[in-house]
């Protein structure tokens, strides 16, 4: 990836960031749950232990973007609170995360991402 796209892209991810912070502060809660709630995602490495495909997959589904946005929608659309609260922790974690290049896994290593490799290759 050349240095001008990884700009751009990290540019992308701190706009998706700061989106999460503004739809935080559309919801009632103190602004100390944002942080306090924003690496409970990682939680989803623990699924590594069984193994690399299972950890994959469980860190894939709490890390996808998707997968926030529909949490999200369904707080709003059934005025759920807690669940808007999710999705949002949800975005705003994943889009931290590419901000730092950790992206989405693939099954074969933990630190084979999306993004390329995390540190050096194998």
């Amino acid at each position: 990836m050349t240095k001008q796209m990884d700009t751009l892209l990290k540019l992308e991810e701190i706009g998706q960031f700061l989106l999460a912070i503004l739809l935080f502060t559309q919801l009632d809660y103190a602004w100390w749950v944002f942080p306090a709630c924003l690496l409970l995602p990682d939680i989803s490495m623990l699924a590594y232990a069984i193994n690399t495909s299972v950890g994959a997959v469980t860190y894939n589904i709490f890390h996808h973007k998707l997968t926030a946005l529909l949490v999200v929608a369904a707080g709003f659309i059934f005025q759920i609170p807690v669940f808007s609260l999710v999705g949002i922790i949800l975005f705003g974690h994943a889009a931290m995360d590419r901000i730092f290049g950790y992206g989405l896994k693939y099954r074969d290593d933990f630190k084979h991402t999306h993004l390329g490799w995390i540190g050096r290759k194998k």
